[in-house]
């Protein structure tokens, strides 16, 4: 009888955990499906529920050369940082997990500090250096340093994860054949913890590519990250086209998402 009230009980209880995950993921995933479905409206503003569904934003968002620029430009950014910061990122990992010593905890401290800081005051502070030192935001290191900057810790994160569950007795065994200290990470060390480099290099991009606030305080004159170019385009303007840039948005991020599942797979990722 206790027993049976007992399973009554617990069934009960995950009935209500069931129905409060269920209403968190509704949560979170409804503004992202009613993002798809006003770039698919076919009227000439965006409402809900849409006016009839059609591609015709989509197109619309293909003619805009600001637009257009803004994607590629950002592309490129964050093409570069994700390139730099998993060198970086890589490096630093394998330093701080192998051989910091003593400073490894502060080390980690200051690698993880720009997810600790508020981006602004990063943005701020990196606005101020770049002035001081002369470049200004006339050229584009000055929002290539900033979303170097914000990514590294992505992909130091995700390396250094790999490396505290890496077994060593492999490298060991390399070096007792006869291999040098840098064959032994390229052929042993690197392929192993390559997970966490993909990772990371994946998060950096997809971070890099959404950053607003060191985009906006960094970017050059007449350049306009992806961002930047929907924020002031929303100022003025109230269409569809916006929510169809959000769309590609989205897609971007679930092709990561997949990639993550594909290569790497979900059930790896630890933090």
């Amino acid at each position: 009888m206790i027993k049976s009230v007992q399973r009554r009980r617990g069934q009960a209880t995950d009935r209500i955990l069931n129905l409060f995950i269920t209403v968190v993921y509704v949560f979170l995933m409804a503004p992202i499906v009613l993002i798809v479905v006003l770039s698919l409206n076919a009227g000439e503003f965006l409402a809900f529920p849409p006016q009839g569904l059609s591609l015709r934003w989509f197109g619309t968002l293909y003619d805009n050369q600001q637009f257009m620029d803004a994607i590629v430009y950002s592309f490129q950014i964050a093409i570069v940082a994700t390139v730099v910061s998993g060198i970086i990122g890589t490096m630093a990992a394998v330093y701080v997990v192998r051989h910091a010593g003593w400073a490894k905890g502060p080390l980690r401290l200051f690698l993880m500090g720009p997810l600790l800081i508020p981006e602004i005051l990063t943005a701020i502070a990196l606005l101020f250096f770049m002035y001081e030192i002369g470049i200004g935001t006339k050229y584009s290191i000055g929002i290539q340093i900033g979303h170097i900057v914000i990514t590294i810790p992505y992909v130091f994160m995700n390396v250094a994860t790999s490396l505290f569950n890496f077994d060593r007795s492999v490298e060991e065994a390399a070096r007792s054949l006869g291999a040098s200290p840098a064959q032994t990470f390229r052929r042993v060390t690197l392929p192993l913890i390559k997970p966490g480099v993909i990772t990371g290099c994946l998060f950096a991009f997809v971070i890099s590519f959404d950053i607003f606030n060191i985009s906006l305080l960094l970017k050059g004159i007449g350049t306009n990250t992806l961002p930047i170019q929907l924020f002031d385009y929303l100022r003025w303007d109230f269409d569809p086209t916006a929510a169809a840039v959000s769309s590609i948005s989205i897609a971007m991020t679930f092709i990561v998402i997949f990639v993550l599942d594909r290569y790497v797979g979900l059930r790896s990722l630890r933090f």
